[in-house]
């Protein structure tokens, strides 16, 4: 999505952009500290971060039948997973959100890319793995015990899952926030007109994960409301973030609000 911001091929004006490239743990915590004027966070974490920043309507992540689940080594019942540990890769992740909207569960924190290998190794009964890390289930033998996703879309009537989104600093004046706004979304415009260049990029950042898994990932999870979530988009994120304030997880975080755009 930002591939076309950061290579030059987005007008920034007299904006200067540094990338900072970090994991979205770091980022959500960055955020809460309000340290950058503009970043991605995780959904979940917009929450923590209302009071510094505003949204963007480009830039986001949704699901649409795909996003977390919890594996395990072994077929179990989802309801076993009241009394078992769930390694998650973050407290303020989205993931994290959508399982405590389903359950309470006992959970262990461990590094997002250290999950899969301590479900293997026994270390922790089950994880909660997201995004690319379920594409490579197949590959680890694990088995989904809970499809989050799927579970979200059912009580929400098919609802999108949301997962990231953009913010940027309320104090940069509106002028800053309105050409932040445009050129985001010129840059996933361009993401996906110019895919194979956009994709190599990306795959160089995340060398990783296979070809094909980085595929399906972006294909998955960069569309159209990534290049303006719209009224489903933002219907979606309401309906998560009032959850979850509703189940006493998270501070209060509407109403939503978004740069100006005029």
């Amino acid at each position: 999505m930002f591939h076309a911001l950061t290579s030059g091929k987005v007008d920034t004006g007299q904006l200067r952009l540094e990338p900072v490239v970090a994991d979205f743990h770091t980022l959500n915590d960055k955020a809460s500290r309000g340290e950058l004027e503009v970043t991605a966070v995780s959904a979940h974490a917009y929450a923590y971060a209302r009071q510094k920043y505003l949204l963007l309507r480009s830039g986001a992540s949704f699901g649409q039948g795909y996003g977390p689940v919890i594996v395990a080594r072994e077929p179990m019942d989802p309801q076993q997973l009241t009394a078992a540990t769930v390694a998650v890769p973050g407290v303020t992740s989205s993931a994290y959100l959508v399982m405590g909207l389903w359950a309470r569960v006992r959970t262990r924190l461990l590094p997002f890319d250290k999950i899969l290998s301590a479900v293997e190794a026994g270390l922790v009964d089950c994880g909660l793995v997201v995004h690319e890390d379920k594409m490579k289930l197949e590959l680890s033998g694990l088995t989904c015990v809970l499809d989050l996703a799927a579970w979200w879309a059912q009580q929400t009537d098919n609802l999108p899952l949301p997962l990231g989104c953009v913010v940027v600093r309320r104090n940069l004046p509106p002028d800053v926030q309105r050409q932040l706004e445009r050129m985001v979304q010129e840059s996933v415009r361009c993401g996906l007109a110019g895919r194979t260049e956009a994709m190599a990029a990306a795959y160089r950042a995340a060398g990783r994960l296979e070809a094909e898994l980085m595929n399906e990932f972006i294909t998955r999870y960069v569309t159209e409301l990534s290049v303006d979530m719209g009224s489903r988009g933002r219907a979606a994120l309401e309906e998560f973030l009032r959850r979850g304030h509703q189940a006493g997880i998270i501070p209060q975080a509407l109403p939503l609000e978004f740069a100006p755009l005029e």
